[in-house]
């Protein structure tokens, strides 16, 4: 199994102060932590991608380049690109720049996005957020295959054999589709033979198991070779020292952001005690000590049928610099090793 961070770039105020970190330093801190997640060995550094002020992310390619530079043999991947706000032919771009510059260390992760931020931004109709992502996605593709391809659509120009450049280092640019709890998008991500990517941010991994088993049956109907099929989790997660250390670390910039992501979208306040069980034994936080944090790893790997990627997002603790300097180098150190040990038995 692979294991990795993700990173929204998040700006957090301090919980004292109130005071927000600097853009500037927040974002040195960022690349920090992706050079110190290939030192340590970890397979994969996911750059999400967000527009709105207390992230920094709205560019992820543009990040990720500059961690190319810094690191030499993490995979670099978005984590999602927002697809259905953005023209894929640009997306493919700059993806396959980033290939160039790491020598063939890219992946994209596509999905419609957790929030819609960017719909308005770019001029698109919430309406359509089906169709933008469906259309969207065809093209990206088709772009992946052919350099010059003839294509139409209903909201981009279209394309007359042009041509889409430069191409990457890779012969194939992985592409994975980042999904949340919605049956089709977990049937299409089989049906087109794309790996899957599952955000699991609450309940417990087993719940999504049916949803898992039904991309293993579109993937196989569909007759795509068997080693493809591929399922991702992404989740909540932080490794400290103890159990103790880790959720005390943890739970400060996770309370924040479910705070304010609650009062948006109509949510009951976050408490202490809907976290702790989160990070019990049939939670979904990957949250504790590396031992605590492996086994709940294998946990997931048990209750979806197979994983072959977990990634841990962590943002939530920028504030604690030292304690996530801490948590990825026991990521690479203890925690996947532990899990790789297991891959063996």
């Amino acid at each position: 199994m692979e294991i990795g961070i993700d990173s929204f770039a998040m700006l957090l105020p301090d919980s004292e102060t109130g005071m927000l970190q600097s853009a500037v330093d927040r974002m040195e801190a960022v690349l920090a932590e992706v050079e110190l997640a290939d030192q340590v060995g970890l397979d994969v550094f996911g750059m999400g991608e967000h527009h709105r002020e207390n992230a920094l992310d709205s560019a992820p390619a543009v990040i990720l380049a500059a961690a190319a530079a810094r690191t030499k043999t993490i995979r670099l991947t978005s984590a999602v690109a927002v697809l259905s706000a953005a023209d894929p032919v640009r997306v493919f771009q700059e993806f396959a720049t980033l290939d160039l510059i790491s020598r063939g260390r890219t992946e994209i992760v596509v999905g419609r996005g957790s929030s819609v931020d960017a719909y308005p931004l770019f001029g698109f109709d919430l309406r359509d957020y089906d169709a933008l992502f469906l259309e969207k996605l065809e093209l990206l593709l088709k772009i992946r295959e052919e350099p010059k391809i003839k294509w139409q659509g209903r909201f981009r120009p279209p394309l007359n054999g042009e041509g889409v450049f430069p191409r990457p280092h890779q012969s194939t640019l992985p592409v994975w589709l980042g999904v949340g709890g919605t049956p089709e998008s977990f049937i299409r991500a089989g049906t087109l033979g794309l790996p899957l990517m599952v955000a699991i941010i609450g309940g417990s991994f087993e719940r999504f198991r049916p949803l898992v088993e039904l991309y293993r049956r579109a993937w196989d109907a569909a007759g795509h070779p068997p080693e493809g099929k591929r399922v991702g989790v992404h989740a909540l997660g932080f490794v400290g020292d103890t159990d103790e250390a880790a959720r005390n670390a943890f739970f400060p910039g996770w309370f924040q952001m479910f705070t304010d992501a609650g009062k948006e979208r109509g949510w009951a306040p976050p408490t202490r005690a809907q976290f702790e069980q989160m990070c019990g034994p049939q939670g979904a936080f990957a949250v504790g000590s590396p031992a605590t944090v492996a086994a709940k790893v294998l946990h997931a790997d048990r209750a979806l049928g197979g994983v072959s990627r977990f990634t841990f997002q962590m943002s939530t603790a920028a504030l604690e610099t030292e304690a996530m300097r801490g948590s990825i180098e026991l990521l690479g150190t203890d925690v996947a090793p532990l899990v790789r040990g297991r891959d063996l038995d």
